[in-house]
């Protein structure tokens, strides 16, 4: 490639990149909404978001569905009556302060099961559908206390509809692209790559703050559920352990190690008192 071919193609990528960030700005600034209180640990960015949560909510239904269907054909569901019981009551008791952050959420159809995988993984889909992968209770020797910290960072991200929110980045995105790469004459080699950029300099930052914020108000629910917050932090240092050269899943769009760990002391400390309280009420 020639230096003015380079110089043109550069100039197109960095026109790209500019003018799709107007074109979302200005949409961030009027489609916003909060969809949690602050909590204790005080939760408040507001989200930017074009669809509607019974639209994210029936898809996740649905994919839901889909996953527990390939499982149960494989084999690879509730294997364990134990594990199922056991993850089902840290479940009911994190489910159960959830109406602190929603006042809906207690009452959603809330699904959890126990999926048979070597990968150290949980998550909890839109709308409350929980699975937890026997990797994290049978290679981490996962206490009650740190089953509820992962457990209850999941759940944060269905409550802060995360789903919602990274599929409305996408949706405004990929308006702006498709806008802009007519407009432009690019080709579609050139428009992907503005994309990759885009989603590296927009969607991964976002998604680290939702991880942040999925561990602060994880630590909130564990606690109003009379289990110890810190234990969040020696969850993700064992976490750390075993992933090796390459961070588990869980990890994997999370800020470094160290901030984590400080983020997670300083949470954790605020939100004691909580679980003090609950151990009382539990006596």
């Amino acid at each position: 490639m020639n230096s003015m071919s380079l110089i043109v193609r550069l100039t197109k990528r960095a026109l790209l990149m500019g003018v799709s960030s107007l074109l979302v700005l200005p949409l961030s600034g009027c489609l916003t909404t909060q969809t949690t209180n602050a909590g204790e640990v005080g939760v408040t960015r507001q989200q930017f978001v074009l669809v509607s949560s019974q639209e994210v909510d029936a898809s996740a239904q649905k994919a839901y569905a889909q996953v527990l269907a390939k499982a149960s054909a494989e084999g690879k569901l509730n294997r364990n009556p134990q594990e199922v019981t056991r993850v089902r009551a840290v479940a009911r008791r994190l489910i159960a302060q959830t109406g602190a952050f929603r006042a809906d959420a207690p009452n959603w159809k809330w699904e959890v099961n126990v999926l048979t995988s070597p990968e150290l993984n949980a998550w909890c889909m839109a709308g409350g559908k929980i699975a937890v992968y026997t990797a994290l209770l049978e290679k981490l020797n996962l206490t009650d206390d740190e089953l509820a910290a992962v457990m209850g960072h999941e759940i944060a991200h269905a409550l802060r509809e995360h789903t919602r929110e990274r599929v409305s980045q996408q949706m405004a995105t990929n308006l702006g692209l498709n806008i802009l790469s007519a407009g432009l004459g690019l080709s579609a080699g050139v428009s992907d790559l503005a994309g990759q950029v885009l989603n590296v300099t927009v969607a991964l930052p976002y998604s680290r703050e939702h991880e942040t914020e999925a561990d602060r108000i994880g630590v909130e629910l564990a606690a109003r559920a009379g289990y110890n917050p810190r234990a969040a932090i020696s969850l993700w240092q064992k976490m750390e352990q075993v992933g090796g050269g390459a961070p588990p899943e869980l990890l994997s769009t999370h800020p470094s190690p160290e901030r984590r760990m400080q983020d997670l002391e300083v949470y954790s400390q605020r939100v004691f008192p909580l679980y003090e309280q609950a151990r009382k009420r539990s006596q």
